[in-house]
């Protein structure tokens, strides 16, 4: 018998051998399989916990510093939650006079209203939080935290012009900055002249702007309520950017 001859012998013989191998040692693993989980074959929940028990086996480990990072964020996620009034809905005083447009994901809320023929808006930015006075080296007392909201508003004619003041509400009081006039043929690339510092103008002209304001709504009482809408939203925004970076680390 030729070499060549003995060696298909061989292989034709070998072959049914291996088969009947790769069977017994399938029976065999999940055979094992079956005892270590303690569930029945026909159990409906064999199929579904072996193929999540042989992806697992496949799937490549999260490296430990995402993990870290996934506790870390789900920590600070669980203390958000038993700190903060996140569901809190705020009541609207019915004396409030501006419609109140606010997108969950956004910084600014934007109030809108209507005075003789003029449209008043008010751009509400995030709050700001101070502890104490800066220079305060007293670290022993702990001192109150005061918050301010910077405010844009803007009044408008219907010829399109419009006067525009940058504010900020503290508690009880709202201070300006500048105020600048636009007119409707004014492109977005040119600068207007925001005029001189507000703080410089005469007393009696800073007491009627702020007149002005007053009557078109931007008073204590509504920044007041403003303060506390803020800062539900800002604790809100957290939550939502919180949950949002956990999504994108998880997948």
């Amino acid at each position: 018998m030729s070499f060549t001859a003995i060696l298909r012998k061989s292989a034709s013989a070998a072959t049914p051998l291996a088969s009947r191998l790769v069977r017994v040692g399938q029976r065999d693993y999940h055979s094992a399989l079956k005892r270590q989980v303690n569930l029945p074959r026909k159990s409906p929940f064999f199929v579904p916990f072996l193929q999540r028990y042989c992806s697992a086996a496949t799937e490549t480990p999260r490296p430990s510093s995402t993990e870290s990072l996934l506790r870390v964020i789900e920590s600070e996620i669980k203390d958000a939650q038993e700190n903060d009034d996140n569901d809190r809905v705020e009541e609207i005083p019915k004396d409030f006079p501006f419609k109140i447009d606010d997108n969950a994901g956004q910084q600014t809320v934007i109030l809108t209203r209507e005075y003789e023929g003029e449209l008043v808006k008010v751009e509400v930015h995030m709050p700001d939080f101070v502890t104490g006075e800066e220079n305060d080296v007293d670290d022993d007392k702990e001192q109150p935290v005061q918050s301010s909201i910077p405010l844009v508003v803007t009044v408008s004619k219907k010829s399109g012009t419009c006067l525009q003041f940058n504010c900020v509400a503290y508690a009880d009081e709202i201070t300006i900055d500048s105020i600048s006039i636009g007119a409707p043929e004014t492109s977005e690339d040119e600068m207007a002249f925001d005029g001189p510092n507000f703080h410089d103008l005469d007393e009696n002209l800073k007491k009627g702007f702020h007149k002005y304001l007053e009557i078109r709504g931007i008073k204590a009482s509504t920044t007041n309520f403003l303060h506390e809408y803020m800062i539900n939203k800002d604790s809100r925004e957290y939550m939502g950017w919180l949950s949002n970076l956990k999504q994108f680390i998880e997948a």
